[in-house]
């Protein structure tokens, strides 16, 4: 029986079985945003001619579309049903496939079944089968973690997208429950996209989420739960009155996506951000609302020029004093405030650190230099779409990505799978650099460690790789840390070439103080190998500066994979050891550096390197300086992931 009261006191006159009367009234807006929209011509094309229109965009919003409750007319005929045509990008959204399409096309690698099978993970989270990107509104209710992803149940590509469920008792080991939201209204008849859940005030829960209308345009809609005392919130109900938010004008309607989760303002309303793009400055738009039926748009908590268009927006405050996350409405002197965006035209999640102005709704750069999709990246490699939640019941705030594929489409099709999450992350404020977040594994995953290993003091000379002796380097924990030799430091030579991990020749490349680290994933011939490495590098005015970076150039014999080279800069304070966290899970490596400053999240794929051939190696390449190496590493086991039954 669905929920009568499933929104605040105030909405119960709106809710679902609202009047036509009502819907009538709704319409009526819509018909005062198309008069306005009339309007927006001469901006619409100002802003075209280049970013330098964003003020005036912003202003505009703020003064114009104050009043306006955006809302859709009632439909007077039934709508016609127009399936997808596109991988993604036709239909409005950034492309979701498999980008790497070669094998579609020409002859690839001949991968068997035993590879493909070696592929799919043992402790991260996948589905039974198919389809899977985005997650979607993660949250703690009455004892059970949820976790909701975009799933398409019938194929192992993009496409007829839908909300998965799953639910956890540990972030770890999940049952998979009913598809909870599907796309069966003409609101969402093209896709039930990315979405947000919040917490009320009284306990119950909303889920906004962006459908894909009968027509292929991006509409913010409704639900939640039909029962509120049900702690697997198996069934959802759509509200009745759906879309509740359609793109303002200036907006372009295919440009107007994923929800944020909502917080509380100090006037006693919910704020929550709506990703966008004027031209090509990327923007997160914020609306206000009582009741999460009406909404007002009160502006634009931020924009950044050249950035493009901004897709799974996520704001939350991080503290500045303790060692614990925060609520997603907690504001004030002790916190700064996160903005990160998914860059569409990059495929990258950027993050900035700033202050949020709870007045005027609007976010501001600690640093303009490393702003929004300008300056540091969640996660330097495969990791995109990602969503936090705070998590109540350990008072602490997780993150999720979501890992996408790097083979060919047509091997995801014989697994008959594709994608799968990232090992859920706590998120902090770095309070020693103040400028960077901590991103770390929860600390449930320590639980799968099996038996441990440690290596301690090992001296790798430079130009040398070393074995290092395990029963199994398919599923690990590595925890290590590395000290250049002083004197070394001391007298190499200064520098001023500037090193780029993506462009300075990968693990391959010998400077004066690296690369040097792990080679994980390794056959013993080392035809297949995945670099996990620090390069340090010293400049004219004798200052070290210390680059993290993953090299999949060697990671797979297959012709028909992409075998990129990620890492950038990271911050090393005075006395800190380089140090650095690994989990390898088959065909994910997960690599944290300095305590998670720095992350690279990496898809491999070999095919020597795979089962009981599979190795773990140190090597330095540096040419001056000797490293010497301390690790302790665990075999892990697998996560309890299947179907629920009554019985559990």
């Amino acid at each position: 029986m669905a929920d009568t009261s499933p929104l605040l006191p105030f909405s119960h006159s709106l809710g679902p079985g609202s009047t036509y009367s009502s819907i009538r009234w709704r319409s009526k807006i819509v018909l005062l945003l198309v008069f306005s929209g009339l309007f927006l011509v001469p901006l619409i094309v100002s802003i075209a001619s280049n970013d330098n229109g964003f003020k005036q965009h912003v202003q505009y919003l703020q003064e114009d579309d104050q009043n306006v409750s955006f809302s859709p007319p009632k439909e007077t005929t039934k709508p016609q049903i127009l399936r997808p045509g596109s991988r993604g990008v036709s239909a409005g959204v950034s492309e979701k496939a498999n980008v790497n399409l070669k094998g579609a096309q020409e002859k690839g690698y001949p991968q068997n079944d035993s590879m493909l099978s070696w592929q799919r993970t043992s402790f991260h989270f996948q589905p039974e089968k198919n389809w899977m990107n985005d997650p979607n509104g993660p949250l703690y209710y009455k004892g059970w973690y949820h976790f909701f992803y975009q799933h398409n149940p019938h194929a192992a590509v993009w496409g007829d997208i839908v909300w998965g469920h799953a639910v956890s008792r540990d972030l770890i080991n999940w049952f998979h429950l009913p598809l909870a939201i599907v796309s069966d209204e003409w609101f969402d008849i093209n896709g039930v996209w990315t979405g947000s859940a919040t917490i009320l005030l009284n306990g119950k829960i909303v889920m906004l989420y962006t459908g894909s209308t009968n027509e292929s345009v991006q509409v913010q809609n409704l639900a939640y739960p039909a029962d509120h005392n049900d702690p697997l919130l198996l069934k959802w109900v759509k509200y009745s009155g759906n879309p509740v938010l359609v793109s303002p004008p200036g907006i372009d309607p295919n440009d107007f996506r994923d929800p944020t989760t909502a917080w509380y303002t100090s006037e006693g309303k919910w704020r929550i951000t709506i990703g966008s793009k004027a031209n090509n400055t990327g923007i997160a738009l914020v609306y206000d609302t009582e009741d999460f039926i009406n909404f007002k748009l009160s502006g634009v908590l931020h924009g950044v020029p050249g950035t493009g268009m901004w897709e799974c927006v996520d704001f939350y405050p991080v503290s500045k004093t303790g060692q614990n996350g925060l609520d997603t409405s907690a504001n004030g002197p002790h916190v700064k405030h996160v903005v990160k965006t998914s860059l569409d035209d990059v495929r990258k999640d950027s993050y900035a650190l700033g202050t949020y102005d709870d007045k005027s709704g609007k976010w501001y750069p600690d640093n303009p230099e490393i702003d929004v999709g300008i300056g540091i990246m969640l996660d330097y490699g495969m990791f995109y779409a990602s969503k936090t939640f705070y998590d109540q019941d350990k008072g602490r705030r997780v993150l999720w990505g979501w890992v996408a594929e790097s083979d060919t489409e047509v091997d995801d099709v014989k697994k008959g799978w594709a994608s799968l999450q990232g090992i859920p992350r706590t998120i902090l404020l770095d309070t020693k650099t103040c400028s960077n977040l901590l991103q770390w594994p929860v600390e449930e995953v320590e639980r799968l460690r099996l038996k441990g290993k440690e290596f301690n003091n090992i001296e790798v000379k430079t130009g040398s790789v070393m074995p290092l002796e395990l029963d199994g380097a398919t599923q690990l924990d590595i925890a290590a840390e590395f000290e250049l030799d002083k004197k070394a430091l001391e007298s190499t030579a200064e520098s001023n070439v500037d090193f780029s991990c993506s462009t300075s020749g990968g693990a391959a490349q010998r400077g004066a103080l690296g690369p040097f680290g792990l080679l994980v994933l390794a056959d013993d011939s080392l035809a297949e190998h995945t670099s996990v490495y620090f390069y340090v590098a010293k400049g004219n005015n004798g200052t070290h500066k210390t680059f993290f970076c993953t090299d999949q150039s060697r990671s797979s014999v297959a012709n028909d994979v992409k075998k990129e080279i990620y890492g950038s800069y990271v911050p090393v304070l005075e006395g800190e050891k380089l140090s650095v966290r690994i989990l390898v899970d088959h065909s994910i490596v997960e690599s944290f550096a300095q305590g998670g400053r720095t992350v690279i999240t990496s898809r491999v794929y070999p095919t020597r390197a795979i089962y009981g051939a599979a190795r773990l190696f140190l090597f330095n390449n540096a040419i001056e300086a000797t490293v010497t190496s301390s690790l302790k590493i665990w075999q892990m086991n697998s996560a309890f992931i299947r179907r629920y039954s009554n019985e559990q």
